[in-house]
């Protein structure tokens, strides 16, 4: 019988101590939402179709389904019976400090993968591609980059956009004056508040826009382009690959399956709120590439279609 006793209480320390080894293997953002129960987005007011509010000031988009799947992931990875969602907004400058501090832990909207922020943070699979283009009015008739010289263009703060736009801005010896807006929709306002006579950004959120304006037929985006066509991925702390890998198998499981070509088409070839704008902008064929084999690559190269 003392023996019996003895090999229970062996037992009992070896489970006990294997569920403290289990909670000490826990790490980074896996660990803060096992404790806290709670996982934090941060999300973006117009990065129409991506990540923006409806008419209920709820935040939708494709890049907020994709967040949501991930989040999927994470409770179940924790073997949670309830995870908590708080969303948070963010903007273009605010959107790697918030991350880094602990304030959000995904952030999901139009954030562009290349390799200056991956020495500040890393990405999961790109879920889209995009280049850098302007917008403006066609009375304006500025049909290329060198048309610009000399005028008031807007960039939004922060993005990659501005930092593209100043680049050529200053090798170009274009004398563009560069007015930096606080989002995409102030970028956009001010073109057609005629306080700028174009508006730098990726070419997917100019034509979400152009859609929403007073006048659609009224704007014309450039065929000229700042940049390749670049990836956009949904943001996470550098440094936490256990946290990486959950997000990184749910976005391939997501792309991969007939569940990713239903959510893309939701939100790029059908009506979306809040005023039914169809973008009607069919996946292309470096995307589809990307679906069928997830990749976060930040070298646009790796993307060309075969």
């Amino acid at each position: 019988m003392k023996c019996l006793r003895i090999i229970g209480f062996a037992l009992a320390a070896a489970v006990i101590c294997a569920g403290h080894a289990n909670a000490e293997e826990l790490s980074g953002t896996l660990r803060k939402i096992k404790d806290t129960g709670v996982i934090n987005i941060g999300y973006r007011d117009s990065s129409i179709p991506f990540s923006y509010l409806d008419d209920n000031q709820k935040p939708v988009g494709f890049a907020i389904d994709i967040c949501l799947k991930i989040v999927e992931a994470v409770k179940k990875e924790l073997k949670l019976e309830k995870l908590t969602v708080e969303f948070n907004p963010v903007t273009s400058s605010a959107r790697i400090p918030l991350l880094a501090n602990g304030t959000i832990d995904l952030e999901c909207g139009s954030t562009t993968n290349n390799p200056e922020r991956l020495t500040q943070v890393a990405f999961t699979n790109t879920h889209f591609l995009t280049a850098t283009r302007f917008i403006s009015k066609k009375t304006s008739k500025l049909n290329s980059i060198e048309d610009l010289k000399g005028k008031t263009v807007a960039s939004t703060s922060g993005t990659t956009n501005i930092k593209q736009l100043t680049e050529a801005n200053a090798a170009r010896n274009l004398g563009i004056n560069i007015v930096p807006a606080k989002e995409h929709a102030e970028s956009f306002l001010m073109v057609e508040t005629d306080r700028a006579v174009a508006a730098v950004l990726d070419d997917i959120l100019l034509a979400s826009f152009a859609a929403g304006a007073k006048d659609p037929a009224a704007y014309v985006i450039s065929t000229d382009a700042f940049s390749k066509p670049e990836p956009y991925g949904i943001m996470l702390r550098k440094d936490d690959p256990a946290f990486k890998k959950v997000a990184d198998e749910a976005t391939a499981a997501l792309y991969r399956s007939a569940e990713g070509q239903r959510l893309y088409e939701k939100w790029f070839m059908q009506k979306i709120p809040p005023k039914g704008l169809n973008l009607n902008v069919p996946m292309g064929a470096e995307l589809k590439k990307a679906f069928a084999r997830p990749t976060d690559s930040p070298d646009p190269d790796f993307y060309k279609a075969m």
